[in-house]
Protein backbone atom coordinates (compact mmCIF):
# COMPACT_ATOMS: atom_id res chain seq x y z
CA UNK A 1 0.00 0.00 0.00
CA UNK A 2 2.84 2.37 0.89
CA UNK A 3 4.60 1.47 -2.29
CA UNK A 4 1.68 2.23 -4.23
CA UNK A 5 1.15 6.01 -2.55
CA UNK A 6 4.70 6.59 -2.85
CA UNK A 7 4.59 5.14 -7.17
CA UNK A 8 1.37 7.84 -7.54
CA UNK A 9 3.18 10.99 -5.88
CA UNK A 10 6.37 10.30 -7.71
CA UNK A 11 4.31 10.10 -11.12
CA UNK A 12 2.47 13.09 -10.27
CA UNK A 13 5.45 14.91 -9.47
CA UNK A 14 7.49 13.38 -12.71
CA UNK A 15 4.10 14.90 -14.62
CA UNK A 16 5.17 18.77 -13.47
CA UNK A 17 8.77 18.07 -12.80
CA UNK A 18 10.61 15.69 -15.08
CA UNK A 19 13.89 14.38 -14.08
CA UNK A 20 16.63 16.59 -14.62
CA UNK A 21 20.19 15.77 -15.37
CA UNK A 22 23.25 18.44 -14.71
CA UNK A 23 25.94 17.03 -16.79
CA UNK A 24 29.80 17.95 -15.44
CA UNK A 25 32.31 17.39 -18.12
CA UNK A 26 36.34 17.48 -17.44
CA UNK A 27 39.07 17.00 -19.65
CA UNK A 28 39.02 12.83 -19.32
CA UNK A 29 35.79 11.64 -17.99
CA UNK A 30 31.59 13.45 -18.20
CA UNK A 31 30.02 13.03 -15.35
CA UNK A 32 25.99 13.72 -14.09
CA UNK A 33 23.66 14.96 -11.24
CA UNK A 34 20.60 13.43 -11.67
CA UNK A 35 18.02 15.52 -9.99
CA UNK A 36 14.67 13.68 -9.01
CA UNK A 37 11.16 15.01 -8.84
CA UNK A 38 11.03 14.65 -5.09
CA UNK A 39 14.92 16.65 -4.89
CA UNK A 40 13.13 19.44 -7.02
CA UNK A 41 9.61 19.60 -5.28
CA UNK A 42 12.08 19.72 -1.94
CA UNK A 43 14.02 22.46 -3.44
CA UNK A 44 11.05 24.49 -5.27
CA UNK A 45 9.29 24.53 -1.37
CA UNK A 46 12.25 25.68 0.31
CA UNK A 47 12.84 28.54 -1.81
CA UNK A 48 9.38 29.14 -1.70
CA UNK A 49 10.03 29.61 2.65
CA UNK A 50 13.18 31.95 2.40
CA UNK A 51 11.17 34.17 -0.06
CA UNK A 52 8.14 34.25 1.88
CA UNK A 53 10.37 34.74 5.37
CA UNK A 54 12.19 37.49 3.51
CA UNK A 55 9.37 39.01 2.41
CA UNK A 56 7.62 39.26 5.77
CA UNK A 57 10.83 40.50 7.45
CA UNK A 58 10.79 43.17 5.45
CA UNK A 59 7.18 44.25 5.36
CA UNK A 60 7.91 43.85 9.26
CA UNK A 61 10.92 46.52 9.00
CA UNK A 62 9.31 48.62 6.64
CA UNK A 63 6.40 49.16 9.24
CA UNK A 64 8.25 49.45 12.38
CA UNK A 65 10.13 52.13 10.10
CA UNK A 66 7.03 53.54 9.47
CA UNK A 67 5.33 54.10 12.82
CA UNK A 68 8.48 55.03 14.31
CA UNK A 69 9.32 58.09 11.90
CA UNK A 70 4.47 58.72 12.75
CA UNK A 71 5.58 58.65 16.47
CA UNK A 72 8.77 61.25 16.25
CA UNK A 73 6.42 63.22 14.30
CA UNK A 74 3.28 63.28 16.80
CA UNK A 75 5.69 63.82 19.58
CA UNK A 76 7.21 66.57 17.56
CA UNK A 77 3.65 68.48 17.05
CA UNK A 78 2.88 67.67 20.58
CA UNK A 79 5.89 69.02 22.12
CA UNK A 80 5.34 72.03 19.55
CA UNK A 81 2.02 72.39 20.77
CA UNK A 82 2.96 72.00 24.03
CA UNK A 83 5.78 75.15 23.47
CA UNK A 84 2.37 77.24 21.78
CA UNK A 85 0.83 76.68 24.71
CA UNK A 86 3.64 77.51 27.60
CA UNK A 87 4.12 81.02 25.68
CA UNK A 88 0.50 82.07 25.34
CA UNK A 89 0.11 81.24 29.06
CA UNK A 90 3.48 83.15 29.34
CA UNK A 91 2.02 86.17 27.28
CA UNK A 92 -0.97 85.95 29.22
CA UNK A 93 0.78 86.04 32.66
CA UNK A 94 2.78 89.01 31.49
CA UNK A 95 -0.43 90.94 30.53
CA UNK A 96 -1.85 89.67 33.50
CA UNK A 97 1.05 91.45 35.36
CA UNK A 98 0.74 94.99 33.08
CA UNK A 99 -2.58 95.56 33.59
CA UNK A 100 -2.03 94.81 37.32
CA UNK A 101 0.52 96.92 37.40
CA UNK A 102 -1.48 99.77 35.46
CA UNK A 103 -4.08 99.58 37.58
CA UNK A 104 -2.00 99.85 40.88
CA UNK A 105 -0.81 102.97 38.93
CA UNK A 106 -4.61 103.96 38.48
CA UNK A 107 -5.20 103.52 41.95
CA UNK A 108 -2.87 105.39 43.46
CA UNK A 109 -3.73 107.87 41.17
CA UNK A 110 -6.97 107.70 42.18
CA UNK A 111 -6.17 107.91 46.07
CA UNK A 112 -4.50 110.85 45.43
CA UNK A 113 -7.10 112.50 43.80
CA UNK A 114 -9.57 111.07 46.64
CA UNK A 115 -7.37 112.96 48.88
CA UNK A 116 -7.18 116.50 47.57
CA UNK A 117 -11.17 116.08 46.86
CA UNK A 118 -11.65 115.21 50.74
CA UNK A 119 -9.64 117.86 51.61
CA UNK A 120 -11.25 120.41 49.48
CA UNK A 121 -14.66 119.30 50.56
CA UNK A 122 -13.78 119.64 54.42
CA UNK A 123 -12.24 123.40 53.38
CA UNK A 124 -15.35 124.02 51.86
CA UNK A 125 -17.37 122.65 54.98
CA UNK A 126 -15.32 125.50 56.80
CA UNK A 127 -15.97 127.80 54.92
CA UNK A 128 -19.87 127.05 55.03
CA UNK A 129 -20.04 126.69 58.64
CA UNK A 130 -18.35 130.42 58.85
CA UNK A 131 -20.49 131.75 56.28
CA UNK A 132 -23.55 130.04 58.24
CA UNK A 133 -22.03 131.95 61.45
CA UNK A 134 -21.47 135.39 60.17
CA UNK A 135 -24.89 135.03 58.51
CA UNK A 136 -26.52 134.20 61.99
CA UNK A 137 -24.37 137.88 63.66
CA UNK A 138 -25.86 140.03 60.79
CA UNK A 139 -29.11 139.29 61.00
CA UNK A 140 -28.79 139.48 64.94
CA UNK A 141 -27.64 143.24 64.22
CA UNK A 142 -30.16 143.37 61.93
CA UNK A 143 -32.59 142.63 63.97
CA UNK A 144 -30.85 144.86 67.45
CA UNK A 145 -30.68 147.99 64.35
CA UNK A 146 -34.23 147.58 63.38
CA UNK A 147 -35.42 147.27 67.10
CA UNK A 148 -33.55 150.67 67.40
CA UNK A 149 -35.04 152.09 64.65
CA UNK A 150 -38.41 151.46 66.29
CA UNK A 151 -37.54 152.56 69.47
CA UNK A 152 -36.13 156.04 68.14
CA UNK A 153 -39.19 156.18 66.04
CA UNK A 154 -40.77 155.75 69.42
CA UNK A 155 -39.00 158.16 71.10
CA UNK A 156 -39.18 161.09 68.10
CA UNK A 157 -42.92 160.63 68.50
CA UNK A 158 -42.81 161.39 72.21
CA UNK A 159 -40.56 163.94 71.41
CA UNK A 160 -42.59 165.48 68.93
CA UNK A 161 -45.90 165.17 71.74
CA UNK A 162 -44.00 166.44 74.78
CA UNK A 163 -43.48 169.83 75.83
CA UNK A 164 -40.28 171.44 74.85
CA UNK A 165 -38.55 174.27 76.70
CA UNK A 166 -36.01 176.42 74.81
CA UNK A 167 -36.42 174.90 71.48
CA UNK A 168 -38.47 175.76 68.58
CA UNK A 169 -40.35 173.39 66.01
CA UNK A 170 -37.48 173.90 63.42
CA UNK A 171 -35.09 172.54 65.49
CA UNK A 172 -37.05 169.31 66.74
CA UNK A 173 -37.69 168.65 63.01
CA UNK A 174 -34.38 168.63 62.15
CA UNK A 175 -32.98 166.69 64.51
CA UNK A 176 -35.56 163.88 63.81
CA UNK A 177 -34.19 164.00 60.03
CA UNK A 178 -30.98 163.88 61.00
CA UNK A 179 -31.61 160.57 63.33
CA UNK A 180 -33.84 159.08 60.45
CA UNK A 181 -30.98 160.01 57.55
CA UNK A 182 -28.41 157.82 60.32
CA UNK A 183 -30.73 155.11 60.58
CA UNK A 184 -31.65 154.71 56.96
CA UNK A 185 -27.91 154.94 56.12
CA UNK A 186 -27.03 152.12 58.81
CA UNK A 187 -30.12 150.04 57.01
CA UNK A 188 -29.27 150.06 54.09
CA UNK A 189 -25.36 148.97 54.73
CA UNK A 190 -27.01 146.09 56.42
CA UNK A 191 -29.00 144.60 53.84
CA UNK A 192 -26.21 144.78 51.42
CA UNK A 193 -24.14 143.39 53.89
CA UNK A 194 -27.15 140.91 54.36
CA UNK A 195 -27.29 140.15 50.16
CA UNK A 196 -23.36 140.10 49.79
CA UNK A 197 -23.37 136.82 52.65
CA UNK A 198 -26.21 135.34 51.04
CA UNK A 199 -24.46 135.87 47.82
CA UNK A 200 -21.31 134.32 48.96
CA UNK A 201 -23.09 131.42 51.32
CA UNK A 202 -25.00 130.49 47.91
CA UNK A 203 -21.84 130.15 45.61
CA UNK A 204 -20.73 128.13 48.54
CA UNK A 205 -23.32 125.63 48.58
CA UNK A 206 -22.85 125.08 44.52
CA UNK A 207 -19.30 124.43 44.96
CA UNK A 208 -19.99 121.61 47.80
CA UNK A 209 -22.60 119.99 45.39
CA UNK A 210 -20.32 120.20 42.58
CA UNK A 211 -17.51 118.16 45.02
CA UNK A 212 -19.86 116.23 46.49
CA UNK A 213 -20.67 114.99 42.52
CA UNK A 214 -17.43 114.96 41.46
CA UNK A 215 -16.59 112.76 44.47
CA UNK A 216 -19.57 110.21 43.45
CA UNK A 217 -18.02 110.12 39.99
CA UNK A 218 -14.60 109.37 41.17
CA UNK A 219 -16.08 106.56 44.04
CA UNK A 220 -18.05 105.08 40.88
CA UNK A 221 -14.24 104.80 38.92
CA UNK A 222 -12.73 103.31 41.96
CA UNK A 223 -15.36 101.19 42.24
CA UNK A 224 -14.94 99.69 38.29
CA UNK A 225 -10.86 99.87 39.13
CA UNK A 226 -11.53 98.02 42.38
CA UNK A 227 -13.34 95.15 40.27
CA UNK A 228 -11.18 94.32 37.29
CA UNK A 229 -8.57 94.17 39.99
CA UNK A 230 -10.23 91.75 42.06
CA UNK A 231 -11.47 89.61 38.90
CA UNK A 232 -7.96 89.47 37.20
CA UNK A 233 -6.32 88.42 41.07
CA UNK A 234 -8.51 85.66 41.30
CA UNK A 235 -8.37 84.80 37.51
CA UNK A 236 -4.35 84.61 38.28
CA UNK A 237 -4.10 83.33 41.97
CA UNK A 238 -6.95 80.58 41.31
CA UNK A 239 -4.90 77.81 38.98
CA UNK A 240 -1.91 78.59 40.93
CA UNK A 241 -4.32 76.99 43.89
CA UNK A 242 -5.70 74.33 42.31
CA UNK A 243 -2.22 73.41 40.65
CA UNK A 244 -0.78 73.09 44.51
CA UNK A 245 -3.93 71.67 45.99
CA UNK A 246 -4.02 68.84 42.71
CA UNK A 247 -0.32 67.92 43.81
CA UNK A 248 -1.62 66.70 47.09
CA UNK A 249 -0.17 70.38 49.44
CA UNK A 250 -1.61 72.89 51.25
CA UNK A 251 -1.39 76.32 49.92
CA UNK A 252 -2.15 77.65 53.12
CA UNK A 253 0.91 75.59 54.68
CA UNK A 254 3.23 76.38 51.34
CA UNK A 255 2.85 80.15 51.89
CA UNK A 256 3.67 79.91 55.68
CA UNK A 257 6.38 78.43 55.07
CA UNK A 258 7.72 80.66 51.77
CA UNK A 259 7.08 83.80 54.28
CA UNK A 260 8.78 81.92 57.11
CA UNK A 261 11.98 81.70 54.69
CA UNK A 262 11.62 85.29 52.41
CA UNK A 263 11.99 89.05 53.39
CA UNK A 264 11.26 90.28 50.14
CA UNK A 265 8.06 92.05 51.19
CA UNK A 266 7.57 95.45 51.02
CA UNK A 267 7.30 98.64 48.95
CA UNK A 268 3.42 98.60 46.60
CA UNK A 269 2.97 94.92 48.61
CA UNK A 270 2.89 96.74 51.91
CA UNK A 271 -0.63 97.53 53.14
CA UNK A 272 -1.82 100.38 52.63
CA UNK A 273 -2.37 102.50 56.22
CA UNK A 274 -3.87 105.65 56.47
CA UNK A 275 -4.26 107.98 59.47
CA UNK A 276 -7.78 107.66 60.85
CA UNK A 277 -7.35 108.98 64.25
CA UNK A 278 -8.67 105.66 65.89
CA UNK A 279 -11.61 105.20 63.06
CA UNK A 280 -11.89 102.10 61.39
CA UNK A 281 -10.18 101.92 57.44
CA UNK A 282 -12.64 102.76 54.91
CA UNK A 283 -13.90 100.45 52.26
CA UNK A 284 -11.62 101.29 49.52
CA UNK A 285 -8.60 101.33 51.52
CA UNK A 286 -10.36 97.27 52.58
CA UNK A 287 -10.70 96.33 49.28
CA UNK A 288 -6.98 97.72 48.55
CA UNK A 289 -5.75 95.75 51.39
CA UNK A 290 -6.92 92.56 50.30
CA UNK A 291 -5.98 92.93 46.04
CA UNK A 292 -2.10 93.72 47.54
CA UNK A 293 -2.75 90.77 50.20
CA UNK A 294 -3.86 88.51 46.81
CA UNK A 295 -0.54 89.94 45.10
CA UNK A 296 1.68 88.88 47.57
CA UNK A 297 -0.04 85.52 47.68
CA UNK A 298 0.78 85.28 43.88
CA UNK A 299 4.58 86.23 44.72
CA UNK A 300 4.37 83.57 46.93
CA UNK A 301 2.62 81.24 45.05
CA UNK A 302 5.37 81.63 42.21
CA UNK A 303 8.63 81.30 44.76
CA UNK A 304 6.90 78.21 45.89
CA UNK A 305 6.42 77.15 42.02
CA UNK A 306 10.15 76.67 41.87
CA UNK A 307 10.47 75.35 44.86
CA UNK A 308 8.77 72.61 44.30
CA UNK A 309 9.00 69.88 41.57
CA UNK A 310 6.48 71.12 39.07
CA UNK A 311 9.40 71.04 36.64
CA UNK A 312 9.87 67.81 34.10
CA UNK A 313 12.96 65.43 34.26
CA UNK A 314 13.19 64.59 30.60
CA UNK A 315 12.86 67.30 27.73
CA UNK A 316 13.47 64.62 24.78
CA UNK A 317 10.73 62.30 23.77
CA UNK A 318 9.85 59.55 26.33
CA UNK A 319 6.98 57.38 26.77
CA UNK A 320 5.77 56.59 29.88
CA UNK A 321 6.21 53.18 31.11
CA UNK A 322 5.30 51.50 34.01
CA UNK A 323 3.47 53.91 36.61
CA UNK A 324 3.05 54.17 40.34
CA UNK A 325 1.62 51.64 42.55
CA UNK A 326 1.74 48.00 42.56
CA UNK A 327 2.55 46.08 39.30
CA UNK A 328 4.46 42.66 38.31
CA UNK A 329 8.46 42.44 38.61
CA UNK A 330 9.36 42.30 35.09
CA UNK A 331 12.18 40.63 36.11
CA UNK A 332 9.64 37.62 37.73
CA UNK A 333 10.17 38.20 41.24
CA UNK A 334 6.64 38.65 41.57
CA UNK A 335 3.82 41.78 42.91
CA UNK A 336 5.89 44.20 43.99
CA UNK A 337 5.36 48.34 45.02
CA UNK A 338 6.67 51.06 41.82
CA UNK A 339 7.20 54.01 44.00
CA UNK A 340 7.85 56.05 41.04
CA UNK A 341 7.02 56.33 37.22
CA UNK A 342 9.29 55.07 34.76
CA UNK A 343 10.02 57.22 31.42
CA UNK A 344 11.69 55.50 28.83
CA UNK A 345 13.54 57.04 26.37
CA UNK A 346 17.10 57.48 24.27
CA UNK A 347 20.18 56.24 25.81
CA UNK A 348 22.11 59.14 27.16
CA UNK A 349 19.40 61.47 27.63
CA UNK A 350 20.13 64.14 29.74
CA UNK A 351 18.74 64.48 33.02
CA UNK A 352 17.22 67.61 35.01
CA UNK A 353 16.43 68.71 38.18
CA UNK A 354 12.69 69.35 38.51
CA UNK A 355 13.28 72.46 41.36
CA UNK A 356 15.51 73.92 43.39
CA UNK A 357 17.49 71.87 45.88
CA UNK A 358 20.40 70.65 47.77
CA UNK A 359 22.26 66.96 46.10
CA UNK A 360 21.91 64.72 48.96
CA UNK A 361 23.37 61.57 47.64
CA UNK A 362 24.88 60.84 44.34
CA UNK A 363 25.94 57.24 43.58
CA UNK A 364 25.26 53.78 43.08
CA UNK A 365 22.95 52.14 44.78
CA UNK A 366 21.22 48.59 44.89
CA UNK A 367 17.65 48.07 42.77
CA UNK A 368 18.28 51.64 41.45
CA UNK A 369 21.63 51.48 39.56
CA UNK A 370 22.99 55.01 39.42
CA UNK A 371 20.62 57.17 41.67
CA UNK A 372 20.97 60.55 42.20
CA UNK A 373 18.51 62.35 45.55
CA UNK A 374 17.84 66.07 45.81
CA UNK A 375 16.69 67.33 48.55
CA UNK A 376 13.86 70.38 47.91
CA UNK A 377 11.64 72.71 50.12
CA UNK A 378 8.99 71.73 51.97
CA UNK A 379 10.24 68.18 53.12
CA UNK A 380 10.23 67.55 49.26
CA UNK A 381 12.64 64.49 47.73
CA UNK A 382 13.61 63.76 44.12
CA UNK A 383 15.05 60.73 42.93
CA UNK A 384 16.09 59.80 39.76
CA UNK A 385 17.42 56.28 39.24
CA UNK A 386 19.18 53.76 36.47
CA UNK A 387 21.36 56.58 35.12
CA UNK A 388 24.26 56.27 32.83
CA UNK A 389 26.20 58.86 34.18
CA UNK A 390 25.94 61.13 37.19
CA UNK A 391 26.82 64.97 36.59
CA UNK A 392 26.78 65.96 40.15
CA UNK A 393 28.27 65.75 43.48
CA UNK A 394 26.71 65.51 46.88
CA UNK A 395 26.12 68.82 48.61
CA UNK A 396 26.04 71.17 45.16
CA UNK A 397 23.29 73.40 44.86
CA UNK A 398 21.12 73.04 41.98
CA UNK A 399 18.18 74.96 40.13
CA UNK A 400 14.95 73.88 38.06
CA UNK A 401 16.64 73.10 34.43
CA UNK A 402 20.04 71.88 36.04
CA UNK A 403 21.29 68.80 33.95
CA UNK A 404 22.45 66.58 36.59
CA UNK A 405 22.78 63.27 34.84
CA UNK A 406 22.00 60.74 31.56
CA UNK A 407 19.42 58.58 31.28
CA UNK A 408 20.45 55.09 30.95
CA UNK A 409 19.79 51.17 32.49
CA UNK A 410 21.97 50.79 35.41
CA UNK A 411 20.73 48.20 38.20
CA UNK A 412 17.66 46.50 38.37
CA UNK A 413 16.36 47.35 35.19
CA UNK A 414 14.97 45.51 31.75
CA UNK A 415 15.78 48.55 28.95
CA UNK A 416 16.95 52.27 29.08
CA UNK A 417 14.57 54.60 30.60
CA UNK A 418 14.56 56.63 33.74
CA UNK A 419 13.17 55.96 37.37
CA UNK A 420 11.71 59.41 38.71
CA UNK A 421 10.33 59.40 42.54
CA UNK A 422 8.95 62.42 44.02
CA UNK A 423 8.55 61.90 47.78
CA UNK A 424 7.25 63.82 50.76
CA UNK A 425 8.02 63.15 54.60
CA UNK A 426 10.16 60.52 53.37
CA UNK A 427 6.26 58.71 51.59
CA UNK A 428 6.72 58.18 47.77
CA UNK A 429 3.52 60.13 46.20
CA UNK A 430 2.45 59.48 42.51
CA UNK A 431 4.95 61.95 40.70
CA UNK A 432 2.31 62.65 37.68
CA UNK A 433 0.05 64.38 39.90
CA UNK A 434 3.00 67.17 39.95
CA UNK A 435 3.56 66.75 36.26
CA UNK A 436 -0.27 66.86 35.26
CA UNK A 437 -1.01 69.27 37.74
CA UNK A 438 1.60 72.07 36.31
CA UNK A 439 1.07 70.71 32.69
CA UNK A 440 -2.15 72.89 33.45
CA UNK A 441 -0.70 76.17 34.51
CA UNK A 442 2.96 76.27 33.28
Amino acid sequence: MLTRLTYRIHTTLERYLPEQRLFLKSDTETRFIRLRPSTQAIALVFGALALAWTILATAILLLDSISAGTSRQQVARQQALYEQRLNDLSADRDLRADEAASAQGRFNLALAQVSQMQARLLASEDRRRELETGIDVIQNTLRGVIKERDQAREQVASLSTAPTAGRTEAERLADADATLEMMTASLGETAQARDQMQTEAEKAEARTNKIAQEKQQLEARNDAIFAQLEQAMNVSVEPLDKMFRAAGLSPDDLLSAVRKGYSGQGGPLTPISLSTSGMAPSADETRANAILKSLDNMNMYRIAAFKAPFGMPVKTAVRYTSGFGGRNDPLGRGFRRHEGQDMAGDYGAPIYSTADGVVTYAGWENGYGRLIKVQHAFGIETRYGHLSQIRVEVGQRVSRGDRIGDMGNSGRSTGTHLHYEIRIGGSAINPMTFIKAASNVF
